[in-house]
This record gives C-alpha cells, sequence and structure tokens, in this order.
C-alpha cells in the first residue's frame, strides 16, 4: 500500500504546481457548482410526497455520497479529471423505494434512508468483488439497444417525476387542465427552464451554463416574486419555494440512536427493489465507463473502475449516503479543458463538502419549479441519449427493441422495463448467437491430410477417393440457436453421391455444446449408424462424451471413434477409405489396375529418390554413425541428448509438439533435424516401431566439408529438396 500513496502522493503534487493547477481549479469549481444544483434536484425528488417533511436530511444523504464518490474516484480511478455523481437512473429506483416504502412517522425518513445506504453498501461490496477477482469481461456486455432503452426509459420517467413534483397530476383525464392559467403556472416555468438548459447545453456546452443558468433564475423567481409583493415565507407556504427541515448542517443525517425508529419489515420489503438498485447501477457504471472510453478516446481498466466505484459506494453507504458513478460529460470537460488531472475532482468533491458543513438555509431560495426545470433538463438529456442519438447509428429492428423498452417504462414502470430488458437481452444473445455460424470450415481429404506417412498407392487412393470423407470444424459455443444449421448439413451429407465413407467433426475450437446440441449431435450419430457411415470426433470434451453415452444405446456410442486429435481423427478417416477401397479393388482388376496406373509417375519418383539415397548412403558411409531405437524409444527432443543430423534407413518415427500432437512422421529417407535438448518448446522425436537411422555428428560435418566438398554439396542438395517435397521439419 504505501508505494501506491506515495505514488499518488508525488503525482498530485506535481499537478499542484503544474499548469494543470488553474484548469483543475476552474473546471472543478464550476463542475461542483453544477454537481451540486443536480443533487438538490434529484434529493428532492427522491425525498418528496410524504418524505417532503424531511427534504433536508435527504438532501444532505444525496451530497455525502456525491461527495464520497467524487472524491474516492478522482483519487483512485484510471481516468484523470473523473466527476462523479447521483445518475438520473438511479434516482428513479431509489424515488420508488421512498414511495412504496410502508413505514410511517418518524419511522419513514429512517427507514427509507436505511434501505438506500443498504443498498449503497451492497452496490459496492458487488463492485468490489467484481474488480477484485477481474470479473469487469463478464458483466460488460450489454446491448447496446438494451441499455439505451434503459436510459430513454427512465429518461422519459425523470420528465414524468419532474412533472409530478411542480404539482401535475399524472392522469390522462387531467390533461385538459394542463394548459389553464392555475395549472399552466405551476409548470410552464419550470419546462421552459429545462428545455432552454438542454438546447443551451447542446448548441454551447460550456461547463459555466448550468451553474450561471440556475443563478439567473434563481434570481428572476425572487425579483418576479418582489414584484408581486409575495415574501419568501409565504412562497414556501404555497409550495413556489423549498422548505428547509434542517436546523445546522446538512450531515450526518443518521445516527446510531436512529436505529430504534426502524421499521424492520417494512424494510425487509423493499428487498426487490435493493436488487433492482443494484442492478441499476452496474448497468450506469457499464455504459459511463464505456461512454467515457469511446468520447475520450482512451482504453480504461474496467477493473479498476469497478474497484474505485465500489470502494466509494462502500464509504457513501456507511456514512449514510448514497450510491454515485463517473459523469461522462463533466469528466470529459476535464480533458478537453487541460484540467485532466486528479485535483479537478477533488476541487469539486470540496464544492459539495463545503454545502454539505455550511447548512440548508441555502436550499430555502430555490424554487420548486427550477428543481423540476433541473429534473427535466436531466431527462431530456437521457431521452437523446438514448432515443435520438441511437436512432442514427442504429437498424430499425435493434432501435424498436430501444422504443419498447422505454414505453415499457414509462407507461408500466421501471420493474416491468427492467423485465422486458432482461428478457430482451436474453433474445438478443440468443439470436446473434445464433446468426454465428458454428462451422469454422469444411472439407475433405483431399484437402486436408494427416501427417501419417503413406505408400505411394495409399496416397493416390486418398486424392481419388478423399470426397467420401467429410469433414467440419466446430468452433464457439454450440448451442440450440445454432447448431440446427449444423444438423442440416450433416443429415444432407447422408445422402450425398458418392456416399461417404466417413463424417469427421473436429471440435479443437469448440468452447461449450448445450444439452440441445447434444441431442442433435446423438439422433445424427443413430442416422449416420443406420447409414453405415462411421462417424468420427476429434477432441470432443469430457461433457460432449458424457451427453452422448447418455443419449444413445451402448451399441451405437461403442460404435462413435473419438480421437484426442484431428490428426488422428483424419488418419483414422484416411484408413477407413483405403480399406473400403481395397476391399472393393480386390472384386474388380481393372480398379486395381486404373490406380497402378495413375500411380506410376510417383512410383518413378519415389524409386528415384530411394535409389539416391541408398547410392548417398554407400558413399557417406565411413563419416556416419549407426542407430538403432527400439519401439518408443525417443530419438530427439527435451532431456534426449542430440548427436546431430539422423537419416532414417529403415522402420518409422513421428514427430509431436509440446501439446503432443504429431506433426511429421518419418519413414527410410527422411533426414531428423537435431534440436535444442534444452528447448522446453523443442518437437520430441520417437520411434512408431524399431528403426534404424545414420547419424551425421557436427564434427563429422565439418571435416566432411572439408575433405569432400562434393559429397557434402551432394548431401546438402538431397536434404534442401527433401525440404522442399516434405513440407514442416523439425528444427
Amino acid at each position: 500500500m504505501t508505494s501506491p500513496l506515495r505514488s499518488l502522493a508525488s503525482e498530485l503534487r506535481a499537478d499542484a504546481v503544474s499548469a494543470k493547477a488553474v484548469p483543475a481549479l476552474a473546471a472543478g469549481f464550476t463542475s461542483g457548482l453544477a454537481l451540486l444544483v443536480a443533487q438538490v434536484a434529484y434529493a428532492s425528488l427522491i425525498f418528496s410526497g410524504p418524505l417532503a417533511p424531511y427534504a433536508s436530511q435527504g438532501v444532505g444523504l444525496v451530497l455525502f455520497g456525491n461527495f464520497a464518490a467524487c472524491f474516492i474516484i478522482a483519487l483512485g480511478g484510471g481516468f484523470r479529471g473523473a466527476i462523479s455523481g447521483l445518475s438520473p437512473a438511479l434516482v428513479i429506483v431509489m424515488a420508488q423505494v421512498g414511495a412504496t416504502m410502508g413505514a410511517e412517522g418518524d419511522a419513514l425518513f429512517v427507514t427509507t434512508a436505511g434501505a438506500l445506504v443498504i443498498g449503497a453498501v451492497a452496490t459496492g461490496a458487488g463492485f468490489l468483488v467484481i474488480g477484485r477477482y477481474r470479473l469487469a469481461n463478464l458483466v460488460r456486455f450489454v446491448p447496446y439497444s438494451v441499455a439505451a432503452g434503459f436510459v430513454a426509459g427512465i429518461g422519459g420517467a425523470v420528465c414524468l417525476a419532474a412533472m409530478s413534483l411542480m404539482g401535475v397530476a399524472l392522469d390522462w383525464t387531467a390533461l385538459p387542465a394542463l394548459v389553464q392559467p392555475p395549472e399552466l403556472w405551476r409548470w410552464s416555468p419550470g419546462v421552459a427552464f429545462g428545455i432552454a438548459l438542454y438546447l443551451a447545453m447542446k448548441r454551447w456546452g460550456r461547463p459555466l451554463i448550468l451553474p450561471v443558468g440556475v443563478t439567473f433564475a434563481v434570481g428572476a423567481y425572487h425579483l418576479v416574486l418582489a414584484l408581486l409583493g409575495i415574501s419568501g415565507d409565504a412562497a414556501r407556504g404555497a409550495g413556489l419555494l423549498l422548505t428547509s427541515t434542517s436546523e445546522a448542517s446538512l450531515w450526518p443525517t443518521l445516527g446510531p440512536a436512529d436505529l430504534a425508529y426502524v421499521d424492520w419489515t417494512a424494510l425487509a420489503m423493499q428487498f426487490p427493489a435493493v436488487l433492482m438498485l443494484v442492478l441499476i447501477a452496474l448497468i450506469v457504471v457499464i455504459m459511463n465507463i464505456a461512454g467515457l472510453e469511446m468520447a475520450a478516446n482512451q482504453d480504461l481498466d474496467w477493473n479498476r473502475e469497478f474497484r474505485a466505484t465500489g470502494l466509494a459506494s462502500v464509504v457513501a453507504g456507511l456514512g449514510g449516503g448514497t450510491p454515485a458513478s463517473i459523469i461522462v460529460p463533466a469528466s470529459l470537460r476535464s480533458k478537453l479543458f487541460g484540467a485532466a488531472t486528479r485535483l479537478t475532482g477533488i476541487v469539486a468533491a470540496l464544492v459539495i463538502a463545503a454545502a454539505l458543513f455550511l447548512g440548508d438555509g441555502m436550499l430555502e431560495l430555490i424554487p420548486v419549479s427550477l428543481v423540476g426545470g433541473i429534473l427535466v433538463f436531466a431527462g431530456l438529456g437521457m431521452l437523446d441519449q438514448g432515443l435520438v442519438r441511437s436512432r442514427r447509428r442504429l437498424p430499425w429492428t435493434e432501435y424498436g427493441v430501444i422504443v419498447v423498452i422505454a414505453g415499457v417504462t414509462v407507461v408500466f414502470g421501471l420493474f416491468e422495463g427492467v423485465g422486458i430488458g432482461m428478457v430482451a437481452t436474453l433474445v438478443f444473445f440468443a439470436v446473434r448467437l445464433s446468426r454465428v455460424d458454428p462451422v469454422r470450415s469444411r472439407f475433405t481429404v483431399r484437402e486436408r491430410r494427416s501427417t501419417r506417412a503413406r505408400s505411394v498407392p495409399d496416397r493416390v487412393i486418398l486424392q481419388e477417393e478423399g470426397e467420401r470423407v467429410l469433414g467440419w470444424s466446430l468452433r464457439g459455443y454450440v448451442f440450440f440457436g445454432s447448431v440446427y444449421s449444423l444438423a442440416d448439413d450433416l443429415r444432407e451429407s447422408l445422402s450425398a453421391d458418392p456416399r461417404p465413407a466417413c463424417v469427421m467433426l473436429d471440435f479443437t475450437d469448440v468452447s461449450g455444446f448445450d444439452l440441445s446440441a447434444v441431442n442433435v449431435l446423438a439422433r445424427f450419430a443413430q442416422s449416420a449408424n443406420r447409414a453405415g457411415v462411421k462417424v468420427v470426433l476429434s477432441a470432443p470434451s469430457q461433457q460432449v462424451r458424457a451427453g452422448l453415452k447418455r443419449n444413445l444405446p451402448p451399441a451405437e456410442f461403442a460404435a462413435l471413434r473419438v480421437e484426442p486429435n484431428a490428426d488422428g481423427a483424419l488418419e483414422h478417416c484416411e484408413d477407413i477409405v483405403i480399406e473400403e477401397w481395397k476391399a472393393t479393388a480386390s472384386m474388380a482388376d481393372e480398379h486395381r489396375a486404373s490406380i497402378l496406373e495413375r500411380a506410376a509417375d510417383d512410383l518413378d519418383s519415389l524409386l528415384e529418390r530411394r535409389t539416391r539415397f541408398e547410392d548417398l548412403m554407400d558413399e557417406l558411409r565411413s563419416w556416419l554413425k549407426p542407430r538403432h531405437y527400439a519401439e518408443g524409444e525417443a530419438l530427439a527432443g527435451v532431456g534426449v541428448p542430440s548427436e546431430g543430423l539422423q537419416l532414417v534407413t529403415s522402420g518409422q518415427a513421428s514427430a509431436h509438439d509440446a501439446a503432443g500432437t504429431r506433426f511429421r512422421q518419418y519413414g527410410p529417407g527422411d533426414a531428423i533435424w537435431p534440436v535444442d535438448p534444452l528447448d522446453a518448446e523443442s518437437p520430441a522425436v520417437s520411434a512408431d516401431k524399431s528403426c534404424e537411422t545414420m547419424v551425421l555428428t557436427p564434427a563429422a560435418r565439418r571435416q566432411l566439408e572439408e575433405q569432400e566438398e562434393r559429397l557434402a554439396f551432394k548431401l546438402y542438395q538431397y536434404l534442401l529438396a527433401g525440404r522442399f517435397e516434405a513440407g514442416p521439419a523439425t528444427r
């Protein structure tokens, strides 16, 4: 811990005396003022209705959470200049907690505050777990259309809540009365202010617009009240101004003695709402981090951001506050104005702290319509982000999902909107995964062969009959939505002309297989068995093997051939084709003659190479040392002393990589090149059966080059030709 703290202290000292200090003070101060105004509006919405008598304490609750988030995320987050605050999305959930709380009297506020505090601590604990165990990649994949639908729906709900706060009855039958003068003057100033503020911020984007606009609006409002002869007390009595309910500072709002007032039954009934708060907070953090990355063109460590946000939420909750997260526009302005330093967030946090400890006398000056206007401003911003901007970047189908989720959230409520959103998320994943072809490639043994060394006639047979082996290389997660296209291909393959002798399925790149996919595969295996087609599986997982064993009769499961890798599966398929051809050709002499005729050129080339090799061995015999290897004995590899270049004279050997997969087979006339016995990545070469080689040691090679230059050149010419003919070899 000491080193990170020292590094942080050094960074802050360096920034304090750098050119960033003045922009940090300016950006932090203006962002702090803007936060202060917005958080007061949010708190007024949360603690409205029956909770209105506790509005000041509610403001303190929200402001402390804002202070903790702004201060801790500024110090611990990865984005320099981060500004944090309460999201409007969380405001709606918190307001719903307050509106549905079953407690009464003094227990109402304490129980509501307790639910919000528990939500903050639970949110923070969850985020800390995500950051501590580096699980951010598992939670960040929320479809954009689903997240945008949440944002738009909550934006609409915020606008409706603002109207309710300004005294408008949210009832379809009351719509005609809204344009009548008594009702019109209740909501029109706030709505006009919110729309004007939204348009001004969208047009110019200056950080001073919000605090200056609020100051101007407050002054103008009080001027109008003075001209009309309405005193402050009268205005508060008429519900035109906020009412202070605190005698001193806004924090702390709760103390140990308040636990006696908690209605534990009512608190327990809010458990679903607390879970909703945690879920919405998760979506908010995911969207804000992703949005900040995109807007700032900067990669962030998501796990670090979750740890910082989690710690801030826990501290806020333990101190009697609410959760908060990074605010993208304010954080981005810090970078644009040259205030990309942690000092910016610290200054903004200090502005909030000043309001917390100087008391809430300032609240009595704020018009209720101004609070409603700020909420309208926030709601319009969310509607713009979720509905307007999304339309330009999404197809109609995905945009329709946004509209549906937003509409359900506004008309029926947040719980219903979240439910539709979760269903939409599942449907999106299923549809999109089903569009991903589970087949990486299709092949026959004409295009893809095993590494086993074959005789010339066998190679000709495979070239001629290779299309009778049909192979599918699978990939990704194969599930009920994507397996049926594969199943159709497999079924059609059984009726192909010519009829396949073998079907190979390579599972090497498959990450998972669900139960439905296993059932489909089992049905295909039964169909193939009835059609007389062998099924060979390459590298299936234990889950796939166990599923097939449960879904197939023992005899049909035993008919499946399972190989640990693709090379072994290909070799087995090749053997099946060659054996079937030989069984058929024994009854047709002209068939055998045709194959031998086509193999004549290759046989000539092979005989010519073998003759050259035997002549070369005779000439080099005095320079070579004979070696004999029993079946399974190592010729080269890790821990095997390297004597030099080995030339196989009889028998057979295979080279395997570090994973144990064979990638080359050697026979008479092939060269096994020396490898470093200390290199863990060196291939291992072992005898498939009794094998004999001739070894050319490094010392003998140097003498050969010095004394028999012509013979050395002849050897190198042979080896080089072998490299080109054989392809990849051990080194």
